[in-house]
């Protein structure tokens, strides 16, 4: 059934008339548009969004959780004096019935939030300061939500960094071996099978209670912060449709995962792939800059695990799907997911080698 857009945002309370709609940004997940609207002679731009509820089962347990948090984190802001908070905290529009999504006679589920001018997000950082700001972006979301009332957050996605569940999949796609592809990556098979105890600790630590459950993002790359063009300032979180509970270094563990090689996902040329000292530091002092003071020690001590962690979870469900056949992840070319995997191996086995030289960094910094 094709879907009117305009009839859509005729559904959320506007700032104005629309004058113009168009397709904005490159995400992956959900349907995004940039909506003009004139009001008085004036202009301002809305962001159109349909949620993926495919991916996001429950979209209105993810604009709940969306909602409890822009509002603590805005009211927070509010509290401190802070200036420029319609920049800093993403502020969604109800429909007219006073919803904070609306659901179309197809299934859709559509939301709308406004659109943060002279801010922009980089899928590939050009500096290592836009590292720091991006870091620090997501320490200043991480202790905004450390007091967050109520009752635990949705889980959208279930599982969703959850190493036991991850190595639990990988192992039902080895013993089915549905593409007979086994017997040609023994040597990822063996490198992660070395390493499952990896994929198990942060479930025993939430179990037996040594780590704190904290709200995460859970989604932490550098283009999910919008940063200010002019000062270059981390402004704003965006993208909290994966924002849950978990481990604080789920998320240092991914910023790390997604800049510390400053290289493409699926770089085949191996010898390009080394996790970079320099850019592991920028990250380490942006997010403790902004989260050093409710980080726990064991938090602290588990920062350089979490970017080890968090790329074999990756590895492993890129290899798992090679397995499976290629059927979660979009492929461009045969072995395209075994290129993905290979490329979050290297980066662990690159942090293995620099371990205790980037433990020493976060004891300085802590």
């Amino acid at each position: 059934m094709e879907i009117s857009l305009e009839r859509v945002c005729r559904h959320f309370e506007l700032p104005g008339e629309i004058i113009a709609l168009e397709p904005f940004g490159g995400g992956h997940i959900n349907d995004t548009y940039r909506v003009r609207c004139q009001c008085d002679g004036d202009e301002q731009y809305v962001i159109l969004q349909r949620i993926n509820h495919a991916v996001f089962t429950r979209p209105d347990e993810v604009m709940e959780n969306i909602t409890r948090v822009t509002d603590h984190i805005r009211a927070k802001l509010t509290a401190a004096g802070a200036s420029d908070i319609s920049r800093r905290v993403l502020q969604f529009h109800l429909t007219r019935d006073g919803k904070s999504y609306y659901r179309d006679e197809a299934g859709g589920y559509w939301r709308v939030c406004d659109f943060i001018a002279g801010a922009s997000t980089w899928d590939v950082p050009k500096t290592q300061e836009q590292l720091y700001q991006a870091a620090r972006a997501f320490g200043v979301f991480g202790a905004m939500l450390a007091d967050l009332p109520g009752p635990p957050l949705f889980e959208t996605i279930p599982q969703f960094h959850d190493g036991r569940n991850r190595y639990r999949q990988f192992t039902d796609a080895l013993a089915k071996d549905a593409k007979k592809r086994a017997a040609s990556v023994k040597e990822e098979i063996d490198f992660l099978q070395t390493r499952a105890e990896m994929l198990l600790l942060p479930g025993k630590l939430i179990e037996s209670g040594q780590i704190p459950l904290r709200i995460t993002h859970n989604d932490t790359k550098v283009n999910n912060v919008m940063l200010d063009d002019a000062t270059g300032e981390g402004l704003c979180v965006i993208d909290l449709d994966t924002v849950m509970s978990g481990l604080t270094f789920y998320d240092f563990g991914d910023l790390v995962r997604t800049t510390v090689a400053g290289c493409e996902e699926d770089e085949t040329d191996l010898s390009k792939v080394q996790a970079d000292p320099q850019r592991f530091q920028a990250v380490l002092e942006g997010y403790l800059s902004s989260a050093g003071a409710f980080l726990t020690p064991i938090e602290r001590e588990h920062l350089v695990f979490g970017g080890k962690y968090m790329s074999m979870i990756m590895g492993t469900r890129f290899l798992t799907d090679y397995l499976n056949g290629d059927v979660y992840y979009k492929i461009h070319r045969p072995g395209h997911n075994l290129d993905r995997c290979r490329v979050q191996f290297q980066i662990v086995a690159s942090l293995e080698r620099q371990s205790d030289a980037l433990e020493a960094m976060v004891r300085r910094m802590a």
